[in-house]
């Protein structure tokens, strides 16, 4: 038994850690081979020229505490999305909203209620206040609803929807949702999370669905918080700032509990000049519905089963052992996500690069093998 074992709290004994992909190794002489990196869903065309640009202005004021409020950036995102400044949370990233959520609203004896292989984050948010995580079955790679409603009990307090989803990249249409949040008990919050709702919503149009009606819930008062973050779309994921769309007497409670000066100066400046380049957005979703068709056609022309996207990575199948291929791949130069860690060991989780990333990514599949 170790040193502190006995020491620290059951929930830091039991849970696992989140196990990010490795960094490209460097040198003093960079000889390393480059690693093209499609493991993460990062925007492989980084923030917008504006944002940049905002970055670089806000060193000069590095000496001093960022705005704990987040008042400009809030005030930006209320008006973008016609909701009231208190209706909006600023957090660093929106895997801290969610851990502020678990923090407010569950504790031992409680449960929250997900999909199995969904986010990660969830079981690592629920299990950290040493709460319950029930996860329902899935139905043919995406959410069964009904089963998670199912699921719900007395002691539930949270369910988790993430829509698009991570790692499948399934997604809800907005009738489902609705029927979905009528028939959700009063005691119980659902938390949208929207990630990857740009790129959702580039989809939806193409395919003449409807994905959304998330803001319309929160207009009507429902108990239903929307997470949204820039990591994505905005190509801010190494400045870690996302925020949540909720009723403001939870959102204050919320507040409440998150870390003082938790989003950086450089990272709210950022944030609000990528809010006014949305044509840097409409040309990272562009590029992300082409190349979804041109990788999925690729896989599957491999012999590969790829579940159609919603998201900016697609979920295949590679009919055996993920980690090895996984393995094989970066040997070849390219990291993608093998998804053992969520329920899946003969599947891989690969985010769309750019064009050349994307030939780079399926040239290296073709030679490591094809389905067995």
């Amino acid at each position: 038994m170790s040193r502190f074992f006995d020491l620290v709290s059951k929930p830091a004994r039991e849970m696992g850690g989140f196990l990010p992909s490795p960094l490209p190794r460097r040198s003093s002489l960079d000889t390393q081979p480059r690693i093209i990196k499609l493991d993460s869903n990062e925007n492989p065309f980084g923030p917008s020229p504006r944002a940049v640009e905002a970055m670089q202005l806000a060193l000069a004021a590095a000496n001093s505490y960022p705005d704990d409020d987040c008042s400009e950036l809030r005030r930006k995102l209320a008006a973008y999305h016609d909701v009231p400044t208190e209706q909006v949370l600023v957090t660093a990233g929106s895997t801290a909203l969610l851990g502020l959520l678990c923090q407010t609203m569950l504790a031992p004896g409680l449960n929250a209620v997900t999909s199995e292989r969904s986010f990660i984050v969830y079981a690592m948010a629920v299990h950290a206040v040493g709460a319950q995580l029930i996860e329902a079955p899935m139905q043919e790679d995406g959410f069964d609803l009904d089963a998670i409603l199912e699921a719900i009990n007395e002691d539930t307090r949270v369910v988790f929807l993430a829509n698009p989803n991570n790692p499948t990249g399934t997604m809800l249409d907005a009738e489902a949702v609705d029927k979905f949040i009528a028939e959700v008990p009063g005691h119980v919050v659902v938390v949208l999370d929207e990630a990857y709702y740009e790129f959702a919503s580039h989809f939806a149009v193409r395919r003449k669905v409807e994905y959304s009606g998330s803001l319309k819930y929160l207009r009507q008062g429902a108990s239903v918080v929307v997470l949204r973050t820039f990591s994505k779309a905005h190509g801010l994921a190494g400045l870690r700032v996302g925020y949540g769309l909720g009723p403001a007497e939870l959102l204050a409670y919320c507040a409440r509990m998150r870390d003082t000066f938790s989003v950086s100066t450089v990272a709210q400046a950022a944030a609000v000049a990528a809010l006014d380049d949305m044509n840097h957005v409409g040309r990272v979703v562009s590029n992300n519905v082409e190349q979804a068709q041109i990788l999925g056609v690729g896989l599957s022309e491999l012999g590969y089963r790829v579940v159609p996207t919603a998201a900016n990575f697609l979920y295949c199948d590679v009919s055996g052992d993920a980690s090895g291929f996984a393995e094989r791949l970066r040997g070849e130069g390219v990291s993608v996500r093998p998804l053992g860690g969520w329920g899946a060991p003969n599947c891989i989780r690969v985010s769309i690069g750019t064009p050349e990333q994307n030939q780079i990514f399926l040239s290296a599949a073709r030679k490591v093998g094809g389905a067995t």
